[in-house]
């Protein structure tokens, strides 16, 4: 059985893909700003395969501590890189960044695809395009290949209740289980945004990490533009609850962007992939998740 190295395995993605597929976690408290450890938790491991998760993502922690930001996703990057290539790793390597890249999108060029020029708006975005143009580099110049991918918002079971569908999952949980009043605080819920279920997004890690082209970048998208405000209501309905929608000030962003979408097909075309889990399902298994948490 191939032997799988994956670092961020205790965040949200990380936990799924340890349920889909046999692989090894990078031990919690090896650090990817610390080389040396890293380094040895690396040679010791000898992976045959990498899937590398590991990140700062909360984009406002991004912009309180930028160097933090830099100094995990792109130094972490550059210090599993040197670990790797110290251990005489041969294998694939799989680099997660993320479909926040592309920054503002103008509405008449979306879907998103993989050459539209990236024109980040955060650090946390920034951090992930250098990562991400410093593993094309090693896939090109290193003796082992690299997939990029970019993933776009993905929602599920486990999700942090600092992500939009998250939070409002937990909101109306708590609504039906009467541990708050009847009353939903948002942002601005008349946006769009384009959403994948977490398990679907791991089945196309895997499957690029076999499949993909090395030095090869894909996005991972459901290539559906959903509303905000209508998965809202979908979570109210399967909750069978009546609730008032208020929007909180604190919640808003200035200048978001209104509409986003983006395209799979290079991804299907490489590997067959397409989203199978329907967006009600997620919905509700997000809402399952929350109800146990609260219980």
């Amino acid at each position: 059985m191939m032997k799988r190295l994956l670092t961020g395995a205790h965040g949200f993605v990380g936990q799924h893909v340890q349920a889909a597929v046999s692989c090894t976690p990078l031990p919690p408290e090896v650090d990817l700003r610390d080389r040396q450890t890293l380094a040895a938790a690396v040679a010791r491991i000898r992976p045959e395969a990498v899937i590398h998760l590991a990140a700062q993502s909360f984009v406002p922690a991004s912009f309180e501590n930028p160097r933090e930001t830099f100094d995990i996703n792109l130094m972490g990057t550059l210090n599993l890189l040197e670990a790797l290539q110290a251990a005489d790793f041969q294998g694939r390597m799989l680099f997660v960044g993320s479909g926040d890249i592309y920054g503002q999108v103008p509405e008449v060029e979306l879907p998103v695809r993989e050459e539209h020029p990236l024109h980040p708006r955060n650090p946390y975005a920034v951090s992930k395009i250098a990562a991400e143009a410093l593993c094309y580099q090693w896939s090109q110049t290193s003796g082992f290949e690299i997939v990029m991918v970019r993933p776009f918002n993905h929602i599920g079971p486990g999700q942090s209740a600092r992500f939009a569908i998250a939070d409002f999952a937990k909101q109306v949980m708590e609504i039906r289980l009467n541990r708050r009043a009847p009353v939903l605080h948002v942002g601005d819920i008349d946006v769009t945004r384009d959403f994948t279920d977490v398990r679907d997004v791991v089945h196309a890690y895997t499957l690029l990490l076999d499949q993909g082209q090395n030095g090869g970048v894909y996005n991972i998208c459901s290539g559906q533009e959903y509303r905000i405000r209508r998965l809202l209501e979908q979570l109210i309905a399967l909750a069978g609850i009546d609730a008032k929608i208020e929007q909180d000030p604190a919640r808003l962003r200035p200048a978001e962007q209104r509409r986003m979408v983006a395209s799979f097909d290079r991804l299907q075309r490489d590997t067959g992939w397409r989203p199978t889990i329907s967006m009600e399902q997620s919905l509700q298994d997000l809402l399952n998740d929350w109800e146990k948490q609260l219980q």
